[in-house]
């Protein structure tokens, strides 16, 4: 069975856009398509991001809708590129997509340690132990994790991290000693930059409500676009902007906020651990 792919998170941007501004001119979506000679379903897949916009189409927009919009064009423009992880072979349209445009990502991990937050040793004993795959596309999800990491120190487009972590994660070694001490240690190094907050959820708070598989809900810096809620299993992944759904992850990830350590108790934490486990 083929899963079809989601339009990327640019050309569902674009196209939400486009669905206000024709809601602002006070047409419907048979009005609208009529008068840019569309089917009504082709104006739709437009909206929704599926079919891609050109500039031509942009220009009739605005005139149809006798909106003029300065930003339109290049955002046009820059939604008909290819996302920046193609180029890596990794097409799918999910996560990687919606976190590049992100300006904050709240992260609840169980099992693993935090992406962004991962050591390429710890990466390497990750990817080898999950779905088989070859050294060769091992080295690329570690290259194009890494690339994600830099936007945590990116002086131009930061990305806000807020992350809850199980203590469960601290205490599951992969990849052996030396890497979990260094990876301990890494945790204990990233936290301290401005754009990170880490707690860490204690054992010893398991009988609270909790959740107990990992999301992520993801924020942006334009008011207009909703916050997304995405959620991974063994099958894939599910993404929703249902603003339902998004507040009861929010909420789920405030109670774990609740129930954890200060970022300053994680860290003592993290050390009494770094030595107890792995050994200076």
């Amino acid at each position: 069975m083929t899963v079809p792919s989601r339009p990327t998170f640019l050309r569902r941007k674009l196209g939400a856009k486009l669905r206000r501004m024709r809601e602002q001119a006070g047409l419907s979506l048979d009005e609208a398509a009529s008068r840019l000679d569309k089917t009504r379903s082709a104006l739709h897949r437009v909206e929704t991001g599926e079919t891609r916009v050109d500039v031509h189409l942009a220009r009739s927009i605005m005139d149809v809708y006798d909106i003029f919009d300065t930003t339109l064009l290049d955002e046009v423009r820059q939604a008909f590129k290819p996302p920046w992880h193609w180029a890596y072979g990794i097409k799918r349209r999910g996560y990687v997509d919606a976190e590049t445009e992100a300006a904050r990502v709240h992260e609840y991990v169980v099992l693993d340690m935090p992406g962004l937050l991962q050591t390429k040793a710890y990466m390497r004993a990750l990817f080898a132990g999950g779905i088989p795959r070859s050294e060769q596309v091992i080295d690329r999800d570690i290259t194009v994790r890494t690339i994600r990491q830099y936007r945590l120190t990116d002086p131009d487009r930061p990305l806000e991290l807020v992350v809850v972590v199980h203590e469960a994660a601290l205490h599951r070694e992969l990849g052996g000693r030396e890497v979990m001490r260094a990876q301990l240690w890494h945790l204990i190094e990233m936290s301290q930059l401005t754009t990170v907050t880490l707690q860490v959820l204690p054992l010893s708070q398991g009988a609270h409500l909790v959740p107990n598989a990992p999301f992520f809900v993801l924020s942006f810096a334009d008011e207009e676009d909703p916050e997304l809620l995405h959620v991974e299993h063994p099958g894939g992944s599910i993404q929703t902007e249902e603003p339902a759904e998004v507040q009861a992850a929010k909420l789920a990830f405030e109670q774990a906020q609740s129930v954890a350590l200060s970022p300053a108790d994680s860290i003592a934490l993290l050390e009494r651990l770094a030595v107890e486990l792995y050994g200076l």
